[in-house]
């Protein structure tokens, strides 16, 4: 059996909420630029972002993003954590995750698909096959 993918909850501050909420990060090897970032909310629903894993992997060590997702490395009260705003239509949400956990996600992926080897795992045509079949 191999490791397709990894997996890794943790508490994240949710600016505006007086508890922490869950996060999960999961990344796999099936679509190897892309981390998926869920939130759960009450009763247990899970919401979902896609984002580049080099955003992930740059804002250990500084601010990336231009779009709907920004990321930044920041101390907070002697914490290490990353920032996240996550911006829509319906307005934004500014998360705060720690980043020891966060480099720990990562480094786990990063054992899984090194930096710069992503776009071996994908079969382009295959991908392209299914795109074409749906616009049909």
């Amino acid at each position: 059996m191999s490791i397709d993918s990894v997996q890794q909850d943790m508490f994240t501050v949710l600016h505006g909420q007086p508890a922490p909420v869950v996060t999960r990060w999961t990344y796999s090897a099936a679509d190897p630029f892309a981390v998926t970032l869920a939130v759960r909310t009450r009763h247990d629903r899970w919401v979902e972002w896609l984002v580049a894993r080099d955003l992930v992997i740059e804002s250990l060590t500084a601010a990336a993003g231009i779009g709907d997702i920004r990321m930044s490395p920041q101390e907070v009260q002697g914490y290490d954590i990353v920032e996240i705003e996550i911006r829509s239509g319906d307005g934004r949400a500014v998360l705060e995750v720690d980043r020891d956990l966060l480099r720990h996600f990562v480094d786990s992926s990063l054992e899984l698909i090194a930096q710069g080897d992503e776009a071996d795992q994908m079969d382009l045509d295959g991908e392209i096959a299914k795109i074409t079949t749906l616009a049909e």
